[in-house]
């Protein structure tokens, strides 16, 4: 990727990277969800071979994470505010595991 390109998507960098990045936690915090949990692994298959290769307790949690999420928005409401405080929205989880069976499905090619 060009390094104008990285520039312009880098938050750090560029103020409307940074408004994005700060509407979209602000909307995952509602719900309670991690940016990594946004993945749909019917979707993509590297994303399921990632989560089949991920801990147990850490997949749970995720389908945890995604059951209450479905649940308030059914419910039309939010997370209580204290919750909502305690949120990391983009504490990844899956983004290494990805990255090896990226790495892993492409030697196996």
């Amino acid at each position: 990727m060009s390094s104008f390109l990285q520039s312009f998507l880098d938050p750090r960098k560029n103020w409307l990277a940074k408004l994005h990045m700060k509407a979209l936690s602000k909307r995952l915090r509602k719900y309670g969800l991690r940016y990594d949990d946004l993945y749909d692994p019917y979707y993509d298959l590297d994303i399921k071979e990632a989560l089949n290769r991920l801990p147990r307790e850490i997949v749970d949690a995720r389908n945890q994470r995604l059951k209450r999420a479905m649940d308030l928005s059914m419910k039309h409401e939010y997370l209580p505010e204290d919750l909502q405080a305690m949120q990391t929205p983009f504490r990844s989880y899956l983004q290494h595991m990805l990255a090896l069976t990226s790495v892993l499905c492409k030697r196996v090619l």
